[in-house]
């Protein structure tokens, strides 16, 4: 079991509380106000905290990340607008329950049942996550090589609309982590002669990149105009009442944690699923779902906060991200020279105490803060996108200088920000690029470690596929690619 002391020596520490209280704050702000995100903040953290102690940037980081997806919850409320892709479902209910003079109620319901979700989705993480590294200290080179193939098939066909989509994402993602110097042959790959790109692309100028500048882009293509803010009367709830849907909560949080721990599905699909299960499950909801049930509110609040915990579990012990806040807090271990996997938890048992410790302590900053600072928030949401977008452009333009103190890490920044922009203009999710390289460069190594051993042996093709875990990740890739074909979905639509 995990050293329960250990996370309670950080949960106590003043400076660790103090910077979770930090993050918690930019949270709450950045997860509400439309055009920004939860993993554009991450990713410009990323760059912010690149001189940290690795405990003082996690603590930082996980007050964002808590708070962050729950605040996405205010706007979608108040303004109709969710904060982020995972309150979309909440806008079915919570915007109807605000119009009808009932915001506190509805939002009261949001911070109840996030805090509930957050605190199930961690105790998941402490509970599950080491006997998930001791199943992976099983793995080989080519098992890892199968399992980041898997994660980037499983992002691409959750992420995108269209699977090809997805896949042709993931491509570009490792054909830009190839760029550098061959680690096994010493020679320089794709630089065209440009003395910069011989140590690769920096993680930080391309996650600020296709977070934060794309989200800009987008904000800027689509409209500037601002929402209108639901009036808030406090009525004050009766904690009996207000946890009488906790039982069922329970059930939500786990479809949060289980599809969260899905490399790629995130946040908005364990709502959409836990709000389905919800109106199979609840007869008689306190008025029809769509119109301000609080029930669905419940549900998608519990699911989505549930899924941070669940998405920490492949990231803390394949080294695969459960979304793309997990991608990039994976490359703040990347950053401060960690490299979680199988062995993490065993070799960096402090940092999975400071992660558990981060998440406990965020997770009460939530109900703090949710209930003291968010129905005050609504005047903050009303701030013009023509002040705020330029603002987050500088952010961006600092955030990826500061990394390296590069001026050619900003033009990488401004490129990837082109580029997500096309991207998802298009269509295309650039989750599976941010997941390519960051994973690119271990699935590399992997591979040719393989191919290396394997050249030894008699049997080349059994060397490298004859193993039980090898079989069983390789039937997965293949059911994977199988499900999401377009002849598996035209005849899935004929039936």
């Amino acid at each position: 079991m995990v050293d329960v002391l250990g996370i309670l020596s950080f949960a106590f520490d003043f400076r660790f509380v103090l910077l979770v209280f930090v993050g918690s704050v930019a949270g709450l702000f950045v997860g509400a106000i439309p055009g920004l995100s939860v993993s554009m903040a991450t990713a410009l953290l990323v760059s912010i905290t690149y001189s940290w102690q690795t405990t003082d940037a996690l603590a930082t980081i996980m007050g964002v990340y808590v708070v962050g997806v729950f605040s996405g919850a205010l706007s979608a409320i108040l303004i109709n607008i969710p904060g982020a892709p995972s309150s979309v479902v909440t806008t079915l209910d919570g915007f109807p329950l605000a119009k009808r003079g009932q915001s506190y109620q509805a939002l009261s319901y949001a911070i109840m049942y996030s805090f509930i979700g957050t605190l199930f989705g961690f105790i998941a993480l402490l509970l599950v996550a080491k006997p998930i590294s001791s199943l992976a200290l099983r793995f080989t080179p080519m098992d890892y090589f199968l399992l980041a193939l898997f994660g980037l098939t499983t992002v691409g066909s959750l992420t995108s609309k269209q699977f090809s989509k997805g896949l042709i994402s993931a491509a570009l993602g490792l054909l830009f982590s190839m760029i550098g110097i061959d680690s096994v042959m010493g020679t320089a790959r794709m630089t065209f002669g440009i003395r910069n790109l011989q140590a690769g692309i920096n993680i930080v100028p391309a996650l600020v990149g296709l977070f934060g500048f794309s989200e800009v882009l987008m904000s800027l293509s689509v409209s500037l105009e601002d929402g209108e803010v639901a009036k808030m009367s406090k009525t004050p709830i009766r904690l009996k009442e207000l946890l009488r849907h906790a039982p069922l909560s329970l059930w939500y949080a786990t479809i949060g944690v289980f599809v969260g721990a899905l490399p790629g599905a995130g946040g908005p699909v364990a709502a959409f699923l836990a709000y389905s299960q919800a109106k199979r499950v609840v007869k008689h909801p306190s008025v029809p779902f769509g119109e301000g049930a609080v029930e669905g509110i419940v549900a998608s609040e519990t699911a989505n906060n549930a899924c941070i915990g669940g998405a920490m579990i492949p990231m803390l012990t394949l080294a695969i991200p459960g979304d793309a806040v997990t991608a990039i807090i994976l490359s703040v271990f990347y950053v401060h020279g960690l490299r979680p996997g199988p062995m993490f938890i065993q070799t960096n048992s402090d940092m999975f105490q400071a992660i558990l410790a981060g998440g406990f302590v965020g997770s009460f900053f939530l109900l703090l803060l949710g209930y003291l600072a968010a129905p005050r928030i609504s005047k903050v949401l009303t701030i013009p996108k023509r002040v705020l977008l330029p603002l987050v452009t500088v952010l961006c333009v600092i955030g990826s200088f500061a990394a390296n103190n590069r001026s050619f890490d900003v033009l990488l920044m401004f490129l990837f920000g082109i580029l997500g922009f096309f991207m998802r203009r298009r269509s295309y999710s650039v989750a599976p690029m941010t997941l390519a390289i960051v994973l690119g460069g271990m699935m590399d190594s992997n591979f040719r470690r393989a191919v290396s051993l394997a050249s030894s042996e008699d049997n080349k093709l059994l060397a490298l596929f004859g193993r039980p875990i090898t079989m069983i990740l390789l039937l997965l890739l293949l059911i994977t690619l199988a499900t999401n074909s377009n002849l598996f979905n035209r005849r899935r639509k004929s039936k």
